[in-house]
């Protein structure tokens, strides 16, 4: 494992922090950025103005190729862009899909004048992107979508319904997988397109969440019509692009979900057990120590991954730990932490909870995490399968046509 920046690196992330220093506010001294914080009007204008003064320091793709705006440097120099802005007050949330999942696979299968049109404006932070893969009935199954395409003429006919769609409500754009042939098995009846959400019959729905945020969506398409010159890849071979979607999500290992040890030691200053400061309480640093050794196992592995990153290889299925941990950790300690607080734990006001109701939020937040972007079970089988080398599960549908796979009863 090496620690140290490389001379290059060094030099990437003294002028990150020259950027940031000049452009942005550091979080020290503020309170906790809520999770729960409404994606109005004003919060999407800053993000824009914020994205756009990073494309303009050329910092907004900084693995991008030179043609797109992009410097063509290491993703370990995104890792030190990542780490360096953790520490600032940035609007986050708007634009992390889009550049990260949807304009990277656009620039694997779109056409050279549809880059033309839309890398630009997506890295200026002008247009806004989502992401349209899963749906209620497939769980974390992605290939086993409902969404259907059908061909009429020059056109694809889109009917079906997607969810937890983040940002659907506010996109300009999204991609899509849909189900263009169920008469072959699930994976290869799929094809995969780009379209406007504001294309007739799109229709998104904010799903209200029980921590009072809106950040993901329901989408219905009734009769929506994408031209096949929106197609991305060959039809019938959707889920192909699907995983190159997938495998260029934003890399994330600069960041760590609060609250965290440091968090939970200053709840446990304020909270009173037996009328002492909990932090007296010898069962209540016995679970923090637990935390903490917990804590060190992800911040040692993520550095793994850094080294990795930094010679130029690519990290393997092992940070799949990383985010199993992280999420049931990040709930544990909340719910520790509302514990601590008694009564006080229902409080969900900023301004009266102590630490601005950072735990209180945290634990309606956190259960998500343990579902999104891979549940606990399905990193629990890449660990198993891809890590550590045991069978895969057993799958009975996999050369079976998708319309003869049991739908269950109604």
């Amino acid at each position: 494992m090496d620690f140290d920046d490389t001379q290059a690196e060094a030099a990437f992330r003294a002028e990150v922090r020259a950027f940031l220093a000049a452009n942005a506010r550091p979080k020290a001294g503020t309170r906790p950025t809520s999770r729960a914080q409404h994606v109005d009007a004003a919060f999407i204008a800053r993000a824009k103005d914020w994205q756009a003064r990073k494309a303009a320091a050329g910092l907004a793709a900084i693995t991008w190729p030179k043609a797109w705006g992009g410097r063509e440097m290491p993703p370990m120099f995104q890792v030190i862009y990542n780490q360096e802005e953790e520490a600032y007050a940035t609007p986050r949330g708007v634009f992390e899909i889009g550049l990260g999942m949807c304009i990277p696979t656009m620039m694997a299968y779109a056409t050279p004048a549809q880059l033309e049109r839309h890398v630009a404006p997506a890295l200026r932070g002008e247009e806004i992107w989502c992401q349209l893969f899963s749906e209620p009935a497939g769980g974390s199954d992605v290939a086993g979508l409902r969404t259907r395409a059908e061909r009429d003429g020059e056109d694809w006919v889109i009917n079906g319904q997607k969810i937890w769609t983040s940002g659907a409500h506010f996109a300009d754009f999204g991609i899509i997988v849909t189900r263009s042939d169920p008469n072959v098995p699930k994976h290869a009846g799929l094809t995969f397109f780009f379209l406007d959400m504001t294309s007739p019959g799109v229709e998104a729905r904010p799903i209200r969440q029980i921590s009072g945020a809106s950040h993901f969506n329901e989408v219905f398409f009734t009769d929506v019509r994408i031209p096949d010159s929106q197609r991305l890849g060959a039809v019938g071979q959707g889920w192909k692009v699907s995983l190159t979607t997938l495998m260029n999500e934003r890399l994330a290992v600069g960041e760590m979900p609060r609250p965290d040890v440091d968090d939970l030691l200053a709840l446990c200053r304020l909270a009173e057990l037996d009328g002492a400061p909990a932090l007296a309480n010898a069962a209540v640093r016995e679970r923090i120590a637990e935390w903490h050794v917990r804590s060190q196992g992800l911040k040692f592995s993520r550095f793994r991954t850094m080294t990795a990153l930094s010679r130029g290889q690519t990290p393997g299925p092992e940070s799949s730990i990383a985010k199993l941990v992280n999420a049931a950790k990040l709930q544990d300690i909340a719910s520790f932490g509302l514990d601590l607080l008694g009564p006080a734990g229902v409080v969900m006001d900023p301004a009266l909870a102590p630490l601005h109701a950072l735990f209180q939020e945290a634990l309606l937040f956190s259960p998500g995490l343990r579902i999104a972007g891979g549940t606990d079970e399905i990193l629990r089988n890449i660990i198993a399968e891809r890590v550590l080398g045991l069978p895969g599960d057993i799958r009975v549908d996999k050369d079976k046509p998708f319309n003869q796979l049991p739908q269950g009863t109604r």
